[in-house]
């Protein structure tokens, strides 16, 4: 009997076109479920009845979710898993991935190298743990993709009107504000891809400026996955809950490898 896959997606893009491709080639029955119609129950029935599991737009052995939205897939995430489903990713790692600081945590927990990170919840704490660090600094929302609403802080001046700005016209997560020392980067960083036990792959992102996502212009290229590069992704992945991520890397003249 073919395995039952779910993919939840908001659209379908190249990537989940090549995955349901894929899927479908290994003798999987895959089934699109767009997060745009779906209603899950959360109450209605007991959990994991045969009466409640009726309720749902689709029966699968496994749902893969893809939704554009982080908010949408972890709720989805949370109450498939209420429910008996198998997911990917899980429910656990997907919550700690969404938040730039709950990753920093999980990572700091399982010592993996890191910059330097502090958090503050008002902008004069902030200004003052900015200053601590010495400029130039790199301000991030704690929740966020795609190298958006990126800072990079030169001086005071500068520190307090970006503080500023996120205090008044920001949401609630802009008040939490997340401080992370700026890397020197060699005009790349890397990002290298884990599934379950492996690294498969990584590429260079590279770019005359000082963000390098590709979403923001960076050019991919091949990166070697080193036995160095496979450990320190290897550990990064466990110390979130494991699964299929995408671990960047900066590489400091210093340090070497940083997460």
């Amino acid at each position: 009997m073919s395995v039952r896959v779910a993919v939840l997606v908001s659209r379908i893009r190249v990537e989940e076109k090549l995955l349901i491709t894929a899927l479908e080639a290994s003798g999987a029955a895959v089934q699109v479920v767009n997060d745009d119609e779906l209603t899950l129950p959360v109450a209605d029935r007991p959990l994991g009845s045969s009466e409640t599991l009726n309720l749902f737009p689709f029966q699968a052995d496994v749902v893969l979710e893809r939704s554009v939205s982080a908010a949408r897939g972890i709720y989805a995430l949370r109450i498939l898993e209420t429910h008996g489903y198998r997911t990917v990713n899980r429910y656990a790692t997907a919550a700690t991935c969404w938040d730039k600081l709950m990753t920093t945590a999980a990572l700091a927990e399982a010592q993996i190298p890191q910059p330097r990170v502090q958090v503050a919840f008002t902008p004069e704490s902030a200004l003052a743990a900015i200053e601590a660090f010495g400029y130039p600094v790199v301000l991030k929302p704690v929740v966020g993709s795609w190298g958006r609403l990126l800072s990079k802080i030169n001086d005071r001046e500068a520190a307090e009107t970006i503080l500023e700005h996120k205090d008044v016209l920001g949401s609630y997560l802009h008040s939490i504000f997340y401080i992370q020392e700026y890397i020197a980067k060699p005009g790349r960083d890397i990002r290298a891809f884990v599934v379950g036990d492996e690294t498969i792959c990584a590429i260079y992102r590279g770019s005359s400026h000082w963000i390098t996502n590709t979403a923001r212009g960076g050019q991919a290229s091949n990166c070697p996955v080193t036995p160095e590069l496979n450990d320190l992704c290897q550990r990064a992945a466990r110390a979130v809950g494991g699964g299929v991520l995408a671990i960047d890397v900066l590489e400091d003249a210093g340090r070497g490898f940083l997460v």
